[in-house]
């Protein structure tokens, strides 16, 4: 085999051998210049990155269940302040008034319903017309398109019905394995959304924000201390309104989330029950079989 030549160079041939070699050091190291330099300033911006700090959510752990006031306060934040730029299509009027939500009854949900219009049709006539809304229509947006969107408002906001589950940042080695089992991966889109919020830490540049990567964001400071009325007595500061929205929007996109922890403890008990019985069962068929097999036996 040709190839496979394991015959010592002579002596000579190092004359050549190490020029080549410092020669194709020194070319990798030439190339690899620019990229080192693109890998430091990542580097750098990762580093310049600040983690959002941890929210006790009531909704988290396995018996984590949503506050209804929070809910409904998070709700009038994005009806008076969010919708006026973002979506939320995915969002019936009804869901509302589902277990688990915001707990809006039947009559509420009907009249919040109707203070919206609805672009709907064609009629018998082929036109398209605006009528109230009734609680199966899903909230409308407040642009007629995504491109009356971007011309007004200088780029696409983001739909936020799934907005909560979309947003996250990660928290490294070794605390991510353990996440896994807290279910703190959970409150990752909540927290990410009430640290935004609360990002807006330059006066002087209304885009800076600290939590945000590289710290510029399209979106200017929305919310402000006093912008919307409470009427139970919440403190009407942008830490609270900003708690109170990402809640919400937690909601919005899991919006079964306590009966899905329900059934997900039903489920673990009766499984751990159902081993318990299998392992005596198990117990019992095998130890007539040991039992005529053992030596004592004959």
């Amino acid at each position: 085999m040709r190839f496979l030549n394991l015959k010592r160079p002579a002596l000579g041939a190092g004359k050549f051998v190490l020029p080549a070699a410092a020669a194709m050091m020194f070319g990798l190291i030439a190339l690899q210049g620019p990229v080192s330099a693109a890998e430091e300033a990542n580097g750098a911006a990762a580093a310049e990155e600040v983690s959002p700090s941890l929210v006790n959510w009531s909704f988290t752990g396995f018996f984590g269940h949503f506050d209804t006031a929070q809910l409904q306060r998070g709700f009038k934040v994005y009806k008076e302040v969010c919708s006026n730029c973002h979506s939320l299509k995915l969002l019936a009027f009804r869901n509302l008034g589902d277990p688990g939500g915001p707990g809006f009854s039947e009559a509420q949900v009907k009249a919040l319903a109707a203070t919206y219009q609805i672009h709907d049709g064609p009629n018998d006539q082929g036109e398209m017309f605006d009528r109230p809304g009734r609680p199966s229509d899903y909230f409308p947006w407040s642009f007629p398109n995504a491109s009356a969107a971007r011309a007004a408002l200088g780029a696409l906001p983001p739909d936020m019905s799934l907005l909560a589950k979309a947003r996250a940042w990660e928290r490294g080695f070794p605390v991510f394995i353990l996440d896994a089992v807290t279910q703190v991966e959970e409150d990752e889109g909540p927290n990410y959304i009430h640290a935004i919020l609360n990002g807006y830490t330059h006066a002087d540049d209304p885009n800076w924000n600290l939590y945000f990567p590289g710290h510029k964001i399209a979106m200017g400071k929305p919310l402000s201390d006093g912008q919307v009325e409470y009427t139970d007595g919440s403190p009407q500061t942008v830490e609270q309104y900003s708690q109170d929205i990402a809640a919400f929007l937690f909601w919005a996109a899991e919006p079964k989330l306590e009966q899905r922890k329900e059934m997900g403890f039903r489920v673990i008990i009766f499984l751990s029950v159902f081993a318990v019985l299998l392992y005596f069962v198990k117990r019992k068929i095998w130890h007539d079989v040991h039992g005529a097999t053992s030596p004592d036996a004959h």
